[in-house]
């Protein structure tokens, strides 16, 4: 094993032992753009058709935690940056932080085909293809506080940790639906979706728990399961125990062979999107919906492992980096020894099912006037056993598929200061769009010697000084361009809704 893919699989298998996404775009529901059919498939654009091209029409990328903030992994020291890593940094402070259930959710979108048309007066006609990448990893606040504070707390204790989780999946999915008005005042949207997995790593734990010995080693008393399905080959020792990874490469050592492969995944999966949006007057509207039921069956490529339900583990102590007994590279291929061999393979190649995570969304609408609105988005996620909510209140502004913005508040992963902030403008017939939600509203001037600052940032912020976010958890933001023809609107009132009595008009 190359010592590069040794350390790559140390930082792998060692999330899937300690481990076992996303959250949506709040700030897109209320805009006039036509990727808002992906939060709720009831809701139109105006545009009487729009095409949306590879990569280029939509790009979202979303990274959240609820435990630690940007400004906890990175400060200053004097006239130095340091890291969590490093023995001045205060990891107390860090420690202090860490709840129960700790996740980390990163999540990657890239539209590559989009299409929507009018197929009459109230029948709307979608479909799009969409790369996905996803990850679910949550790790128990006692193992963190065992990595950073060391065995000597939980000596001759046991830890449970069977609330670990890792589902990390790329897949595409291929969907069309539909929305159209049922009555005048409901309209009811049906998106089905066909999903091809190319690769996951999934954890199935029953148990799993730590016995710290007083001469700090551990037992680890695990019941549990890790399923991939990748270009992966699998090395035994003589007790059948995991000796080495081998990435099968060869997959794409040709242009030819690389996109069999991208286009032949052979995981097939359903998914489906419903949502209904109901009109109680012309300014005041109700929507909801369910999106990203689904599963996928994966079959190929598969290597399952399973753990012992007692074994020995060693290297788990990162105060030794701090104490410069090691190094971070050095705990890392003793982490991937260790774990690797604590785990046999099955050679049955069992196929196994992973669960998308999904959404919930509740909202409404009031029209101010023809152009001006306000809303309000519940929207819950569902990960496993975990639920995640966020409420989201916007003022929204759209002057029909000319120019569209959005600025939004947002409560959530235990934070009540981000903001959100949506523009779209349309210059003929190309529609250009940016979001961002959780936008970082105080920020620290980190001044250093370590490093040299590029000329352009030198010139906004000075010499060595660049502006980091002060309480930071979450980065989303979305942007991308649509082919956007024809513009539908309805007459609405322009003036505000305010009954004036006969007697003061005349």
């Amino acid at each position: 094993m190359t010592r590069r893919f040794k350390y790559i699989m140390a930082i792998m298998l060692a999330a899937l032992v300690y481990n076992s996404s996303a959250q949506n775009s709040q700030t897109l529901y209320y805009m006039n753009l036509p990727q808002r059919h992906l939060l709720n498939p009831a809701l139109r654009p105006t545009n009487s058709v729009y095409i949306g091209l590879p990569v280029l029409s939509g790009i979202n990328l979303n990274i959240n935690n609820n435990f630690f903030n940007f400004s906890d992994v990175l400060s200053q020291s004097g006239d130095s940056l340091i890291t969590i890593f490093h023995p001045d940094y205060d990891i107390n402070d860090f420690i202090a932080k860490i709840k129960d259930v700790n996740a980390i959710e990163p999540q990657v979108l890239v539209q590559l085909f989009g299409l929507g048309f009018n197929a009459g007066k109230d029948l709307y006609i979608f479909l799009d293809i969409n790369e996905r990448v996803e990850a679910n990893i949550a790790l128990p606040g006692d193992l963190l506080r065992l990595a950073f504070q060391g065995n000597e707390p939980f000596t001759g204790s046991k830890v449970d940790l069977s609330s670990l989780r890792t589902d990390v999946m790329w897949y595409r999915e291929a969907g069309i639906g539909f929305s159209k008005n049922f009555t005048s005042n409901l309209r009811i949207g049906v998106k089905g979706k066909l999903l091809f997995g190319m690769a996951t790593a999934s954890t199935d734990i029953r148990s799993f728990g730590i016995t710290v010995n007083d001469d700090y080693s551990h037992v680890f008393d695990a019941d549990m399961t890790v399923n991939f399905s990748a270009p992966l080959s699998v090395d035994l020792d003589p007790d059948g125990f995991i000796d080495d990874f081998t990435f099968d490469d060869s997959r794409f050592d040709e242009t030819s062979e690389t996109v069999r492969y991208i286009l032949n995944p052979g995981n097939i999966g359903l998914g489906l999107d419903a949502g209904v949006e109901y009109s109680f007057t012309n300014r005041l509207r109700a929507s909801a919906a369910i999106t990203d039921l689904g599963f996928i069956k994966w079959k190929k490529d598969i290597t399952n492992l399973k753990a012992n339900s007692h074994f020995d583990f060693t290297g788990i102590d990162i105060t030794d980096i701090y104490e410069r007994e090691i190094t971070f590279d050095s705990l890392m291929i003793e982490l991937a020894d260790s774990v690797m061999h604590s785990f046999s393979s099955s050679t049955d190649d069992t196929p196994f099912t992973t669960y998308l995570p999904f959404g919930l969304s509740v909202g409404g609408s009031f029209d101010l006037t023809k152009s001006i609105s306000l809303g309000v988005l519940s929207y819950t996620r569902f990960i496993g056993k975990q639920v995640k909510e966020a409420l989201t209140l916007s003022a929204n502004v759209n002057i029909g598929n000319a120019f569209s913005t959005t600025l939004a508040y947002t409560a959530a992963n235990h934070r009540y200061d981000n903001l959100g902030l949506g523009l779209a403008f349309r210059p003929g017939c190309f529609q250009f769009y940016f979001l961002a939600d959780r936008i970082p509203v105080t920020w620290n001037r980190i001044q250093s010697a370590d490093f040299d600052m590029p000329a352009p940032v030198e010139f906004l912020f000075g010499d060595n000084s660049i502006p980091v976010p002060a309480s930071w958890n979450t980065i989303h933001f979305r942007f991308g361009m649509n082919l956007a023809f024809g513009n539908r609107l309805k007459k609405k009132n322009d003036k505000p809704m305010v009954v004036i009595p006969e007697q003061l008009q005349e």
